[in-house]
């Protein structure tokens, strides 16, 4: 089985956000760039498919060569090897298209992407490769097992889980779930000096024309003033007369 492991390089959450010429581009200095989430979770799925069934994993990535750290510790985790588009990823649609034409080239039997990336939440990219390489989809995974040619997989809906038979080739939007968080794995020395010699291929973007642009970015409101009370009678008079929520 060949698996194809989409990977976003995305801001740190813990990192502090701000934007450059009049708000329209993001500021990147001093900014630590990780793994998207969604699809380390989707990546340590795919390990296990490796470990279990012998699968060979891929990771692909959309963007320059500021990109290819967070390639190059998927490929320590374990992955066998890396490809880099070698295009910025200015919208959903554009890298979908980019995505899609290396799966349909590679002809992977399952592909792997994050439901949502942390940094645009757009939730689009996955669904638009599945029918540009004309594959099942399910989004929201948060369980996968696979025998031959065969999927079964569980994704959550509102109110709860909904399980699912399908054939391959599929891609799945993954989410925390899929694996636990202490399922995650932390690139160890053997892993990072394998990872030096395995292959990380760059490849040439199609034509593709963006759908979108980011006209500008706005920082959330900052937090009010935080008020201190000292009895529950106090309390429920402010809730009455200043918040009006009793």
């Amino acid at each position: 089985m060949k698996i194809l492991v989409c990977i976003s390089h995305v801001p740190d959450t813990t990192s502090k956000i701000n934007f450059t010429d009049g708000d329209t581009k993001f500021e990147t200095n001093g900014v630590q760039f990780v793994i998207n989430p969604n699809d380390e979770f989707g990546l340590t799925r795919a390990m296990w498919f490796k470990e279990k069934q012998g699968a060979t994993v891929h990771v692909i990535n959309v963007g320059g060569p500021e990109t290819e750290p967070t390639l190059r510790k998927a490929l320590a985790i374990g992955a066998d090897e890396a490809i880099r588009i070698n295009t910025p990823a200015t919208d959903g649609f554009s890298v979908a298209k980019q995505l899609a034409n290396v799966a349909k080239e590679g002809g992977y039997d399952l592909v792997i992407g994050g439901r949502e990336s942390i940094d645009y939440n757009g939730g689009m990219v996955p669904g638009m490769m599945a029918k540009l390489i004309g594959a099942n989809f399910v989004n929201t995974c948060i369980g996968l097992e696979i025998e031959g040619d065969k999927a079964t997989a569980i994704r959550e809906i509102d109110g709860g889980k909904e399980t699912l038979k399908t054939s391959l080739p599929l891609v799945i939007g993954c989410q925390k779930g899929l694996v636990q968080e202490s399922d995650l794995r932390i690139p160890n020395m053997r892993g990072i000096m394998q990872a030096r010699s395995k292959p990380l291929n760059v490849k040439e973007p199609i034509a593709s024309n963006a759908e979108t642009n980011t006209v500008s970015f706005e920082k959330p409101a900052p937090k009010g003033a935080i008020k201190l009370v000292d009895t529950v009678d106090e309390l429920i008079s402010l809730l009455h007369n200043e918040a009006k929520v009793i």
